[in-house]
């Protein structure tokens, strides 16, 4: 015997038929600093960030870097 049962509901209304909690506001809270700390890190990998951290912790090598990038 096979028995099928077909529910047609949205996930919102599967949570609040089963009783569990709704989730929509820590999720929006989470991935907004997700897209807070993505964007924090694209920043910081930029290449005139990446260039100026390079250049800042070799600054007697600053002709030498320019003289790499110019070949």
């Amino acid at each position: 015997m096979k028995i099928t049962i077909e529910i047609d509901c949205t996930p919102i209304e599967a949570r609040q038929y089963f009783g569990l909690p709704n989730v929509e506001p820590f999720h929006a809270k989470m991935m907004a600093r997700i897209e807070q700390g993505t964007a924090e890190a694209i920043e910081r990998f930029s290449p005139g960030a990446l260039m100026g951290s390079w250049l800042s912790a070799l600054p007697q090598n600053s002709e030498w870097m320019q003289r790499m990038f110019a070949m």
